[in-house]
């Protein structure tokens, strides 16, 4: 007999919740980890052993011939060395591979070299060996070692054993004498500069600090700088050729004028004349510009209301025999108009 099915809402929701949150809990899980799973994985991870991590960090680069592979998963002591998991995609890892800790910059940022050696693969299972891997030596924390073992060393006690020396060897030879009274001199001078030297190591730590701290933005830097350069590399050709026609160019106009230059000499010579009797002349050329403006504005208005000149004289005919023609007398004057068109 079959079983008969509970619609949803009846089962029970302290289960339904239990197994919904396992589900969400793994999908979570494996969204986190989606780059170790065999299909949709980042790459095979392998792991190299090392005498010294030597500033290596989770997240580095691995490099083959310079090319970017993979990066480096973490670092693990094991079995008195350090061990190194690193991820690679697409590349080739051959069974006799080898493996080195590089400087990336000046600053001091590491990658991990992969030279693949071998006719076979790597197995993941397998480490690299000390014997096939290589660590650095690294500056920046030479520097900084430095720095801290200086600031430790007591200049004080190390001058009285200096001198302490130099008075056991006095009965010696004179040149060990002299060289033991020099090293108690140089730890005299070492002691009396402590100060200054405590403050220029620090210094330079700090100096150290900031750079590695700005180790990408100097790494960008670095980089746009090659990539300038390159275009400027690029376009060499084109400069060469703006910079050669630009000579030929000065040498066109240098003969130019040397084959014209009795020609041009007396015409600039007369056109200095002219610039020197203008120049004189600035106050009444002023002057006649100022005076020209009232007439052109009158001979503009003559000549504005068509083809004709427009004229008017004031009292050509006297006003008695003007009212005279127009048929008027003196008590009753006729409006007379005295102009005249003149076509």
């Amino acid at each position: 007999m079959a079983r008969e099915s509970r619609p949803f809402r009846d089962r029970n929701p302290v289960v339904i919740g239990a197994i919904s949150l396992a589900v969400i809990t793994a999908l979570v899980l494996l969204a986190f980890n989606a780059q170790s799973l065999p299909f949709i994985g980042g790459g095979t991870v392998y792991r190299a052993q090392f005498s010294e991590a030597a500033g290596l960090k989770p997240d580095d680069p691995v490099r083959i011939a310079g090319v970017k592979v993979g990066k480096v998963e973490g670092l693990s002591l094991e079995d008195g060395a350090v061990t190194v998991e690193f991820r690679v995609k697409d590349a080739f890892v051959g069974d006799r591979s080898e493996a080195a800790i590089k400087i990336e910059t000046v600053l001091g940022a590491k990658y991990l070299a992969l030279v693949p050696r071998g006719a076979g693969a790597q197995s993941p299972d397998d480490r690299i060996p000390v014997e096939r891997t290589a660590s650095p030596y690294d500056v920046v924390e030479a520097f900084a070692d430095l720095s801290t073992t200086i600031e430790e060393i007591d200049t004080t006690q190390l001058a009285n054993s200096f001198e302490v020396l130099s008075e056991t060897f006095a009965e010696t030879p004179d040149e060990v004498r002299t060289s033991l009274a020099g090293l108690a001199r140089l730890s005299d001078t070492i002691a009396s500069r402590d100060a200054e030297l405590r403050k220029l190591l620090s210094a330079t730590r700090q100096v150290t600090q900031v750079l590695a701290d700005r180790n990408g933005e100097f790494t960008t830097l670095i980089v746009d700088s090659n990539t300038l350069l390159t275009e400027v590399q690029r376009r060499r050709d084109l400069i060469d050729s703006i910079l050669t026609n630009t000579q030929r160019l000065a040498e066109q106009l240098s003969g130019l004028v040397t084959d014209n230059r009795e020609t041009l000499t007396p015409t600039l010579q007369q056109l200095s004349t002219v610039t020197d009797i203008l120049s004189r002349n600035r106050a009444a050329l002023a002057e006649t510009v100022n005076n020209f403006a009232p007439y052109v504005r009158v001979f503009a208005n003559t000549l504005g209301n068509g083809r004709w000149f427009d004229s008017f004289v004031n009292d050509l005919l006297p006003t008695a025999i003007g009212t005279a023609l127009c048929g008027g007398t003196d008590a009753t004057p006729l409006p007379v108009d005295c102009s005249e068109e003149t076509g």
